[in-house]
């Protein structure tokens, strides 16, 4: 072939500039690109052996090496793939098919998109000159007579290519770096890049450094085999000590055996693996290897909780190994990681659009060859097929977890305090996830026992059952009477959804489970930060449910059963106390016989005033009144309480604004944390007090 110069077929003379300073985000990519470039160079070779169409010699052994050269701040790639005739370089180096510039940039102009699009418009070799001021090409084609080829080109439009002196079939780029990006020529910079994008791509990456010192290892003789360069055989003889045996005579006894080693030049160690364990069948491994998988590729030493292995041929290609971690933090400080490749080549972290956004929360890997990535993120967004791999990923989780907890729900019980974060997030950002869940999310008891929804309910039926029979057994009044005239209309009234209790702080809520426990009554602990949108989301999904938090109102379990017309003078009279000793003529009072006469008074706020009050907390509005925002907040007091009688009692005593201000701030203190300032009124409000019972 004679010399020849020319010009790249490119619309625009723009390219190379958006090339390297736009296109990708990561300068460190182009090792990714090049490397993968030689892994589909080889494959293609081993496709035309398999076809017939070309013979392997017998000691091929398919490998990329990376040569660093910091002294000549120059990178080499070297592939023993199919290699390229001069037409082909003509072909798929000199002509960039892009309809220009501009409407490049136009229709990529998302950046978000850029590690997609990579390698695959054409562009992957030329992601070499983000780095390089120049790149030089020297490839041999398989084919049978084909002349060696060298093309190069210094980062502008124009090439040069001309016959080569390459003598083995494959390909050779080498970079001639600009000096803005002379650590890619540095050996542990390219390991970390080679480790980052290539640690599991489908031929073995091989990393020196070039002119190098020969390094050498020994290994035992027998183990040489005829790749192996020996250097030096090294001989051990016997070695024998004498010893005396019990009749007094002397013999030599050998202590060690004669061996041989040999040193030899240093075998290569591939930087990859390229059997990744999610490519096996899970039958196929165990339980270490998953944990070994987890350490290496997340460097992360605490052992995952448990895992899921992906493994589908049809309808499309899928396989993955998903992790739950341990976690022991709040839910908005979890971070995880999905590493999706494509073909074992890394393509990104945390697709939203491949990966449900909850699942992001695990750590793992998934493999997808059938994924389109050669469009942009709006595309990929709106893409049926894109669609039903999320689908399919979100399904096996779910499927994972509820046969857990079917076949092994005492391991999913012990697993639930570090998965419920992620399971929940996973029930407010998917429905059909919530709906897959719903009868497999756990909640914790006040006696530390773990029931799931269903098993809620299912005590609130018994107990339902209890009170029926316990009014069988009691004389009822006739339906004729005035008081049950109004009984059917008062039920369709009624809320008639089952309530599942709970708690947010045990300690700060003792006094309302105690009254609970005095009853048999039970509640579940939803103490995180995500529960208040976790519980809104499945009272939307389980219509016949609510959750009423343990200080919402007083269950009639709770109360003696009196009438209102009975306990009317006294709210009149302690309602008019109260507030005239508070100085808030908006206080809302009721009165009850408690059972528990120990219960002088509590705060009852609505549930829906409750979890606006959570709201609030969330963003940082904590400090501001409820009921500017409709919290129903109510001071509760118990008739059958000595020191409530008392005020009732002596409502004109001196001491009676005192002890109303201090039963309700313990009210408060049963419900919330006291502001700075109530809290100082109330520690000194206690000494006096103490001080009038002293005298």
């Amino acid at each position: 072939m004679s010399n020849k110069h020319g010009n790249l077929s490119i619309n625009s003379d723009n390219i190379f500039p958006i090339i390297k300073k736009w296109l990708y985000s990561d300068h460190d990519i182009f090792y990714r690109e090049l490397i993968s470039n030689g892994c589909d160079a080889i494959t293609k070779l081993k496709k035309l052996d398999l076809m017939g169409e070309y013979d392997l010699p017998q000691d091929f052994e398919p490998k990329i090496q990376v040569l660093v050269n910091p002294e000549e701040k120059s990178l080499k790639f070297i592939d023993n793939g199919l290699g390229m005739t001069a037409g082909e370089v003509e072909e798929y180096i000199n002509q960039i098919a892009f309809s220009g510039a501009t409407d490049f940039l136009e229709k990529y102009k998302d950046k978000a998109s850029e590690e997609q699009i990579i390698g695959h418009f054409g562009l992957g070799f030329y992601s070499a000159f983000m780095v390089a001021d120049e790149v030089h090409i020297d490839s041999l084609s398989y084919q049978k007579d084909a002349v060696p080829v060298h093309w190069e080109c210094d980062g502008g439009t124009e090439f040069d290519m001309s016959d080569g002196n390459k003598d083995t079939v494959g390909t050779e780029i080498t970079l001639f770096l600009n000096e803005d990006c002379l650590e890619f020529a540095n050996e542990y910079r390219a390991r970390e890049v080679i480790e980052k994008y290539c640690s599991f791509m489908p031929t073995p990456i091989f990393l020196k450094k070039e002119n190098a010192e020969t390094e050498y290892e020994t290994i035992p003789a027998e183990e040489v085999t005829e790749k192996d360069t020996v250097v030096e055989t090294i001989v051990e003889e016997a070695k024998f000590e004498e010893q005396e045996n019990e009749d007094g005579t002397k013999e030599q006894v050998e202590v060690s055996p004669r061996t041989e080693k040999a040193k030899i030049i240093k075998r290569p160690v591939a930087l990859n693996d390229i059997h990744p364990l999610w490519g096996k069948h899970p039958n196929e491994c165990t339980d270490e290897e998953y944990k070994t998988f987890y350490r290496k590729v997340f460097q992360d030493y605490k052992e995952p909780l448990f895992w899921i292995h992906l493994n589908m041929d049809y309808p499309f290609n899928l396989k993955g190994i998903l992790y739950f971690p341990k976690i022991n933090t709040e839910y908005d400080s979890i971070e995880g990681t999905i590493k999706l490749y494509n073909n074992q080549v890394f393509i990104a972290d945390n697709i939203k659009e491949v990966i449900p956004e909850f699942l992001m929360l695990l750590k793992g890997v998934i493999d997808c060859p059938d994924l389109p990535l050669n469009v942009s993120r709006s595309a990929l967004q709106n893409d049926g097929f894109v669609q039903k791999i999320s689908d399919y990923i979100t399904k096996k989780v779910a499927d994972k977890l509820s046969g857990m907890c079917k076949t092994d729900k005492e391991a999913y019980e012990k697993y639930w305090d570090d998965i419920s974060p992620f399971i929940k997030f996973g029930c407010l950002k998917d429905e059909k996830f919530c709906d897959k869940m719903n009868d497999y999310i756990l909640f914790k008891n006040l006696e530390d026992k773990y029931l799931t929804l269903p098993e809620c309910l299912k005590t609130e039926d018994e107990k339902t059952e209890g009170e029926k029979d316990a009014e069988t057994d009691s004389p009822v009044e006739s339906p004729d009477t005035p008081d049950s005239e109004n009984l059917d209309a008062e039920a369709e009234e009624k809320d008639t959804r089952k309530p599942v209790y709970y708690v947010t702080d045990v300690q700060q809520q003792g006094q309302y489970i105690k009254m609970f426990k005095e009853q048999n009554m039970d509640a579940v602990i939803l103490d995180h930060n995500i529960d208040t949108s976790f519980i809104t989301q499945l009272e939307r999904r389980n219509e016949k449910i609510k959750f009423v938090r343990i200080d919402a109102d007083l269950t009639e379990s709770l109360k003696e059963e009196v009438s209102e017309e009975d306990l009317k003078e006294a709210k009149d009279n302690l309602t008019e106390t109260f507030q005239k000793a508070l100085g808030n003529e908006n206080l809302k009072v009721s009165v009850e016989k408690l059972k528990n006469a120990d219960i002088s008074s509590v705060i009852t706020l609505s549930e829906e005033g409750r979890r606006m009050q959570d709201m609030m907390k969330m963003y940082g509005m904590a400090g501001m009144d409820p009921s500017m925002f409709g919290g129903d907040q109510t001071l509760v007091l118990n008739a059958n309480n000595t020191l409530v009688q008392y005020i009732l009692d002596n409502k004109d005593s001196e001491h009676v604004p005192l002890f109303c201000q201090q039963l309700y701030d313990l009210a408060l203190l049963s419900n919330h944390p006291l502001s700075t300032e109530a809290m100082s009124k109330f520690v000194t409000r206690s000494n006096q007090i103490m001080l009038l019972l002293a005298k």
